[in-house]
């Protein structure tokens, strides 16, 4: 699954990524996924030390945003839907223009007491947001995806600890709001929003991946396949991609998809 916050982030036309793990676990990760010029992209990679909770991540990757907008994925979060790439793209041209603001995405929850809750209006002008709360006013609980313009890292590095020690991305999100430049885009029936942060969870999301690919013939989420159709690299580099894999089904659905062309 570690592709999937990857994708997410080339759907919305992100093609420099900077990659926080843990220590121990950045090897694997750089072994895996490289410098991303395969894909036409730019990854760089960086270590928390201390789970010092999710807004740190604006604190260490400071120097990479470099005063441009940004978006936040978390690695265990999973999307799916036909409507997707063009809210992934709205999301990230709003932060990007001049009124700026930031973008948190929610999905309906039939138990939303156990997640971060927002309240919206018509426009998705979020109007309140609450952390698990007893009450809550909606039943739309934000993801692990945000988008959030030039003032975030001036936001996070002034952030004092939460309660329990860590720098919270919800206090981000807060002071967005109490700048009244907080939106929420829905995600509606059609839609699949997945954590796969248990074992469980994650037996649930390869079942749900299994299914859609094994009845419609196309992959979920293939780095590769987005940045082919999106033109970043050619059908020349895709061909070379898949040959590594090629005595396996996703590099064969690579060669097919070099063979038929962009438009395939």
């Amino acid at each position: 699954m570690i592709y999937y916050p990857l994708t997410t982030l080339m759907l919305a036309g992100v093609r420099e990524v900077l990659v926080i793990t843990t220590p121990h676990e950045q090897a694997g990760f750089q072994a895996l996924l490289g410098d991303g010029s395969q894909w036409g992209v730019e990854l760089q990679y960086a270590v928390q030390h201390v789970p010092n909770g999710l807004a740190q991540a604006f604190v260490i990757g400071a120097d990479f945003v470099a005063g441009q907008p940004s978006a936040l994925v978390l690695g265990d979060n999973i999307f799916f839907g036909h409507g997707l790439v063009d809210q992934l793209q709205r999301a990230a041209a709003r932060a990007s223009s001049e009124s700026g603001g930031a973008t948190v995405f929610g999905y309906r929850v039939s138990d939303p007491e156990r997640y971060g809750v927002a309240e919206v209006d018509a426009a998705g002008k979020v109007l309140s947001i609450e952390e698990k709360p007893a009450r809550p006013r909606s039943n739309y609980a934000v993801t692990g995806l945000y988008f959030y313009d030039t003032q975030v890292v001036d936001i996070a590095a002034n952030l004092a600890p939460s309660a329990r020690g860590e720098y919270e991305i919800t206090d981000v999100n807060a002071e967005y709001l109490r700048r009244g430049q907080l939106h929420m885009e829905l995600l509606g029936r059609g839609y699949a929003w997945l954590d796969t942060g248990t074992y469980d969870s994650l037996l649930e999301a390869g079942s749900f991946v299994h299914t859609l690919q094994k009845r419609q013939g196309l992959q979920v989420a293939s780095p590769d396949e987005i940045a082919f159709r999106a033109g970043w690299i050619t059908a020349q580099q895709l061909a070379a991609n898949a040959e590594p894999m090629a005595k396996n089904p996703y590099g064969q659905y690579l060669q097919r998809l070099a063979a038929e062309g962009p438009a395939g």
